[in-house]
């Protein structure tokens, strides 16, 4: 084996739920730990590295490190799945997330998407009146209220791992819409999951459903068409 293929190795102990193809392109990076300049090789054993080999949490936020790496690939595949910036959501998994299986519990899937989706409607609530955005996101008179939500399970997922946890929302009704969201693995470097939820404006007064508030209604017309066009233009 050549040094830079046990270079290859040794790196990819470090962060063993990364991509050799990941590992290549940090190789190139000169802001990578992980970089080699042309003619450069790399140590032989991991003894050379006196503090222990670059691990993925080395520099955090640093560009060119395999954290920012993989992030900005599963940022990229959501823009062009036509998914809202302003619902992605970051979430590690922790050791407890697992069941028995080893792999992540089906229920966590669930949680991790209402919490990005609350993550979504907070950041809509920013562009609302203070009244709209309390009444929103603390369930007081006209609000939402979740009716359905389904999920394609496509991959185990296994720690550590980070998903981004992206939605769009679409057929927009007077009293109703859906949510789409994507669970995208920054190990995998693929969608994990996807979910369909049914929202329900609801008014929490009078406890029956209700049309969308004018304000609430119009920005998420907003987005929805947004996240279409993005989609069809990176389609083309």
């Amino acid at each position: 084996m050549t040094t830079t293929g046990k270079y290859l190795r040794l790196a990819t102990r470090c962060a063993p739920s990364t991509s050799t193809a990941a590992l290549q392109d940090a190789f190139r990076d000169p802001t990578s730990p992980f970089y080699l300049a042309p003619g450069e090789v790399g140590p032989s054993d991991a003894e050379m590295w006196p503090n222990g080999p670059p691990g993925f949490d080395d520099a955090p936020g640093r560009p060119g490190t395999l954290e920012v790496v993989l992030a900005r690939q599963a940022d990229k595949h959501a823009r062009e799945a036509g998914y809202d910036p302003l619902s992605f959501w970051e979430q590690k998994i922790v050791w407890g997330d697992l069941d028995s299986f080893r792999h992540l519990n089906n229920v966590r899937y669930v949680r991790f998407i209402e919490s990005g989706r609350m993550k979504y409607f907070s950041e809509l609530a920013k562009c609302l009146s203070a009244e709209s955005a309390k009444n929103m996101l603390e369930g007081k008179g006209k609000s939402l209220i979740l009716k359905k939500i389904s999920v394609n399970f496509k991959r185990p997922v296994v720690y550590p791992d980070t998903l981004l946890v992206s939605h769009r929302p679409h057929s927009l009704e007077p009293t109703r819409f859906h949510l789409s969201t994507s669970l995208y693995s920054y190990s995998q470097q693929a969608e994990v999951a996807s979910s369909d939820s049914i929202c329900v404006w609801y008014d929490y007064d009078t406890l029956k459903k209700c049309e969308a508030p004018a304000d609430i209604g119009a920005l998420l017309q907003e987005r929805a068409a947004l996240c279409v066009e993005t989609h069809h233009h990176r389609v083309r």
